[in-house]
């Protein structure tokens, strides 16, 4: 008896294996590179990336701080590429979030107790959602591509920040904003006892369970409320949406906002962790903000697989670090993640290619 297996092209295990075979291929790929670069020092190199991040309960530590800002980022593209935008805008809104968080960690030292970074966190929700708002108007009243407009706003976002940082909480030592007020930190909940290596400490806090929080919350609206729903069918068909009489205009905008707003509380979380960072004035783009496409393709734009994404690019970053002990370029993580971005790539065109096979196939049966 002949039994076929047929799996939905939707099945998690298809998605999963695709995504493991990204991974997998990138680290081969890295591998080689290492060899060519130094053979002699190449297993130790890539020993370094494996197993870095779990090396010593700081690195893992730093796995989480690092994984926090990106896995929002990633949730950020995710969401918007659920409602057929592509929110390569990430990078603006992250920045200008970071930095409404940082003013009000400065300057806002009245606010009592746990007011303080509450606050910031809040201003940063905000400050990202009303930059995310913008390309969305544009696509939405005046069909601006929201590439283009993200792409604006992005270097517009940049240049303001620099702009108003020197004017308002500049480090003029250190070129940077100023260190914010302990109130202003995030709670570290334990994790600082927990993730330190003796007298060196972790930047690990509460904020990974913020972005956890976010992924379920957008897991949530996305897949079980009928507002959801109309992002979803305005993204897969403005038409047909605007004939069942859903605000289409309203839709867009919506989406970017919320896209803007979870772009800037990443910010906010990578400036508000205790480990003294500080927005540096230079002429270049948040990575953080990029960082979140590829994070939000190696998941499938599924909120639980952006949050194990993330993860595994800030794992693979804390491994880099480890790495350059044997005289390797940081650059080489880089070149794996882009590796593993590319096969993902190449893994969602293939489903598309068997989806088209079954559909010809289910025509002529």
């Amino acid at each position: 008896m002949n039994v076929k297996l047929n799996l939905k092209l939707t099945d998690p295990v298809i998605d999963a294996l695709s995504s493991v075979t990204a991974i997998f291929v990138g680290l081969i790929a890295g591998f080689f590179i290492l060899l060519v670069s130094n053979a002699s020092q190449a297993a130790y190199g890539f020993e370094a990336i494996i197993t870095g991040g779990f090396s010593s309960l700081n690195n893992l530590g730093q796995v989480l701080y690092f994984a926090t800002p990106i896995i929002l980022t990633g949730l950020s593209v995710g969401f918007s590429a659920k409602t057929g935008l592509f929110n390569i805008g990430a990078a603006g809104q992250f920045i200008v979030g970071a930095y409404a968080a940082v003013l009000v960690g400065v300057r806002c030292g009245f606010l009592p107790g746990n007011l303080h970074w509450i606050a910031a966190l809040l201003a940063a929700l905000i400050a990202g959602a009303l930059w995310g708002a913008i390309p969305g108007i544009f696509k939405a009243f005046f069909n601006v591509n929201e590439v283009i407009a993200c792409i604006m706003t992005n270097y517009i976002g940049m240049y303001l920040v620099n702009f108003l940082i020197t004017k308002t909480v500049f480090d003029s030592l250190r070129n940077q904003s100023m260190r914010v007020l302990d109130s202003a930190n995030v709670p570290k909940m334990g994790m600082d006892n927990i993730f330190r290596d003796g007298y060196i400490v972790s930047s690990a806090n509460s904020g990974i369970f913020i972005a956890i929080a976010f992924a379920v919350l957008m897991f949530f609206i996305l897949e079980k409320t009928s507002f959801g729903y109309e992002l979803k069918a305005c993204g897969f068909n403005r038409d047909a949406a605007r004939y069942a009489g859903i605000n289409e205009k309203r839709s867009i905008v919506l989406s970017m906002t919320i896209a803007g707003a979870m772009a800037g509380l990443g910010g906010a979380l990578l400036y508000l962790a205790g480990s003294g960072k500080g927005i540096t004035v230079v002429d270049l783009l948040a990575q953080e903000g990029f960082n979140g496409i590829p994070v939000a393709l190696l998941g499938l734009n599924n909120p639980i697989g952006i949050i194990f994404s993330g993860l595994l690019v800030a794992y693979l970053n804390v491994g880099g670090f480890n790495m350059q002990l044997y005289n390797f370029a940081p650059q080489v993580i880089e070149i794996i993640i882009a590796v593993i971005i590319y096969f993902s790539a190449f893994a969602l065109l293939v489903r598309g290619f068997i989806a088209s096979v079954n559909k010809r196939k289910k025509g002529e049966l």
